[in-house]
Order: structure tokens, then C-alpha cells, then sequence
């Protein structure tokens, strides 16, 4: 009895049926994370639809979810696991079906290659103004709280702690310092305010968090849109406490407290990824057709210098020509600051040849069979003929 139902499940495993229905449910997903991606933008839509295992769906102000339809993660491994099976059953070991299994393991690595992208791939900036030099890379959308000790004047030491760590714990330890951070209060995102005279008492004791007022609101996810991340936090450190501070990316002047002669400088930034080497940017053209203000090309002439390797060279980045460099992909993205300012989109992506190993698999395995049917078609034709 129980090798009978797992044949079924295998013959459902290996079926056409399951691949039709795999990737009808993959076009419905494509057509609801284009919809989506209006009011939640390119990165929420994809979050929802194409790198889950579940939609989730819930009343609006309810804090319930349920599944309502499967996610592109989950039709993504049914569709790998059917492509397998179907090749295994179907398939003969031969030199004869070798082109259909070219086919089949490229269409199969294709599949696949999504999910080492989703798992795998990074998306950073870097922001560099012309004639500065940057050796880090800074998320989109994750931030940290930092606190850099700027005692040496030549020298910053700074103790990075990633805002989702702030979220799940109360009291957080800093590694190679004397400062425990005491959490009171975290905001995903809120929304700073002047305080009125008529608002309770604050939490914060100490910098500007005495005369703000905090409002939480809503995470938003679309594509120009940013979090607030902000959290009150009291820093102790030999058993004395500094005060309860307020700590926000909408705060621009930085906030310090001092601690046994050493200054300790606190603010929330987008996280940063520190490489072991750095661009500089030499010069930044924003080119236009002549007559008109319709941009024509943006391109950063910038120098790498390597320490490790001895390197230092110049290479110009520019629209469809970006820089691929130590496993990451610099792409020339926006600008501003008049014109002194570029962004570079920062990819590290370790999957980003499986595409291209995968159709180059398909054209072979394609090329392949063709060869061998052509073959069979002038045999066949050869001996009728003798």
C-alpha cells in the first residue's frame, strides 16, 4: 500500500500536468507583483509574491495573517523538483537523448538559479562626491545604530549594532567597548515632531529627545519611500548611566556623550559593508543632447586603488557599462549635488553566471539534438534509397 501511493506521488512529481499548473501559477504571480508594485514598489512586491513561500494576507489594523496563495519561492521548487523528476523518468541514458538533457539541466539550473540570486544577492550603494574616496558600500533599506569613538583625532573606532538586533533585545552588549546599550523604546519607523507644551513627559533625558515628539507610524516598503528607524537607548557603562538618548536617521546633527576621556558619537545610518578597497571619484559627466535638457549619458571616471594587489588604475562607468570588480557589480545609477554627486549601484550577486551557463546549456543541448535527429533523418533517407 505504501509503494503504491508513492508511485502516484511520483507520477505527480514527474507529470505535465504539475509543470502547466506550475507555471500558470508562476504567471499569476508575475501579473499580481506587477500590480503590486504601485503601492508597495519594485522591493515589497517581489518580497511578497516572487522571494516567499506564502502570500499573506490579513484585515487592515488586524495583527492576523493567513496564506492565501503560494509564493514564487514554493512554485519556484516545485517546478525544480518536477523538472527533475520528469527528466529522470522520461529520459533515457543515452547518447542519443543527450541534447534533451542539455536542455533539461539548463532549463533546470535556470529554475534554480532564482533562488541562489534571492538568497544570495546583495543590493548596495555608494554615494561619493567628486574628488572624495569611499572604501564602504551602504544598504538601501537596512540601517545600524553606530557609535564611534572619536577620542583620536586620527583614528575613528566604531561599534556598529544593526537596528533588527535593537527590536529583539533589551539590553545589548558592545564587543571591545565598556558600553551596554539599555533599550526603552524601538520604532521601525516614526515620524519627529516638535514636543508641545500639553505632551506627556518624554522618555529621553539627554540630547535633542527631551524636545521631540515621536509618533510611530507604518513600515513602508515602496521604492522612494525610507523608514524612520528610531530608538530610545541608555547607554551604561561601569555601572553609570549616561542618560536616555534619542537616536534616528531623521536626525542630522550627531549627539556624544564622554566616558572616562573617551568621546562617544551616536546616530542611525544605513548599514555599511566596508571592502578592502576604494573608488574614488575623479570626475562626473552629465551629458545632454545638444539644444535640449534631455539627458543623453551619466558616467563616473573612477580610480580603484587595491593596497593588497598594488593596484590603481582609472576606469570610467557609465550607463550599460558597469564596473565588475572582487565579485561585485558597480552600475552607474542617479546623481545629484550638481552634478558633483554620483551613486553607483553596488550588486553582489554570486549566482550572476547561472543565466548565461543555462542558455548556453539550452543552445547546445538544442544544437546537439537537432545534429543527432538530422543525422537519423539522412540515415533513414540513405537506406531506402540503397
Amino acid at each position: 500500500m505504501t509503494n503504491k501511493y508513492l508511485l502516484k506521488a511520483w507520477d505527480f512529481l514527474s507529470s505535465f500536468q504539475l509543470t502547466i499548473i506550475s507555471l500558470a501559477l508562476l504567471m499569476v504571480l508575475v501579473v499580481l507583483c506587477t500590480l503590486a508594485q504601485v503601492p508597495l514598489g519594485t522591493y515589497g512586491a517581489v518580497n511578497m509574491y516572487m522571494r516567499s513561500v506564502f502570500v499573506w494576507w490579513g484585515p487592515e489594523g488586524s495583527t492576523w495573517i493567513i496564506p492565501v496563495f503560494p509564493g514564487g519561492t514554493l512554485v519556484g521548487l516545485v517546478l525544480t523538483l518536477n523538472l527533475l523528476a520528469s527528466t529522470v523518468k522520461r529520459l533515457q541514458f543515452s547518447w542519443g537523448k543527450a541534447g534533451l538533457w542539455l536542455v533539461h539541466l539548463g532549463l533546470i539550473l535556470l529554475v534554480s538559479g532564482e533562488f541562489v540570486s534571492a538568497a544570495l544577492q546583495v543590493d548596495d550603494r555608494m554615494a561619493i562626491e567628486q574628488g572624495q574616496t569611499v572604501n564602504f558600500v551602504e544598504s538601501y533599506r537596512a540601517t545600524e545604530l553606530v557609535l564611534v569613538d572619536a577620542t583620536d583625532p586620527n583614528f575613528d573606532e566604531v561599534f556598529a549594532v544593526p537596528t533588527t538586533l535593537l527590536e529583539k533585545k533589551s539590553a545589548v552588549n558592545l564587543p571591545g567597548s565598556p558600553i551596554t546599550l539599555n533599550v526603552k523604546r524601538f520604532f521601525p519607523n516614526a515620524e519627529l515632531m516638535n514636543r508641545n507644551p500639553t505632551d506627556p513627559p518624554s522618555i529621553a533625558t539627554m540630547g535633542v529627545g527631551p524636545s521631540v515628539r515621536i509618533e510611530e507610524r507604518a513600515v513602508v516598503s515602496a521604492d522612494n519611500d525610507v523608514n524612520n528607524t528610531s530608538v530610545l537607548f541608555e547607554p551604561v557603562a561601569a555601572g553609570r548611566s549616561y542618560g536616555v538618548w534619542l537616536a534616528s536617521i531623521a536626525l542630522g546633527a550627531p549627539q556624544s556623550f564622554t566616558h572616562e576621556g573617551h568621546t562617544y558619537v551616536m546616530s542611525i545610518r544605513p548599514t555599511r559593508h566596508y571592502l578592502p578597497y576604494a573608488l574614488t571619484l575623479k570626475k562626473f559627466s552629465h551629458d545632454k543632447y545638444p539644444g535640449t535638457d534631455i539627458p543623453k549619458n551619466f558616467s563616473s571616471l573612477v580610480q580603484i586603488s587595491n593596497p593588497s594587489k598594488g593596484e590603481a588604475r582609472d576606469v570610467l562607468i557609465y550607463m550599460n557599462q558597469p564596473l565588475r570588480y572582487e565579485g561585485r557589480t558597480f552600475y552607474q545609477a542617479s546623481f545629484g549635488k550638481g552634478d558633483t554627486l554620483s551613486i553607483l549601484q553596488v550588486v553582489e550577486n554570486p549566482g550572476w553566471l547561472l543565466p548565461y551557463v543555462s542558455c548556453v546549456l539550452v543552445t547546445i543541448g538544442l544544437l546537439v539534438h537537432f545534429a543527432i535527429m538530422l543525422r537519423r533523418s539522412l540515415k533513414r533517407r540513405q537506406e531506402k534509397l540503397s
